[in-house]
């Protein structure tokens, strides 16, 4: 996992978690191509965390278990 702040590529389609209501909510956005970038939907210019693809399906596989 990647915790040092990083400007992800301007081109990456984010996609917004589905538990963010009309209100924005404390929610994340995720943008996947090589690598996971994840940012806070409320600010989507702040800080970046970048994690490796088996990091983020095992972080899903916790979650989702």
């Amino acid at each position: 996992m990647n915790t040092t702040e990083i400007s992800a590529p301007q081109e990456l389609a984010w996609y917004k978690s589905s538990y963010s209501g009309a209100e924005g909510g404390d929610c994340v956005e995720v943008a996947a191509v090589t690598h996971v970038y994840i940012r806070d939907s409320k600010q989507s210019g702040g800080p970046v965390l970048t994690v490796g693809p088996g990091a983020w399906a095992g972080l899903l596989g916790l979650v989702a278990g």
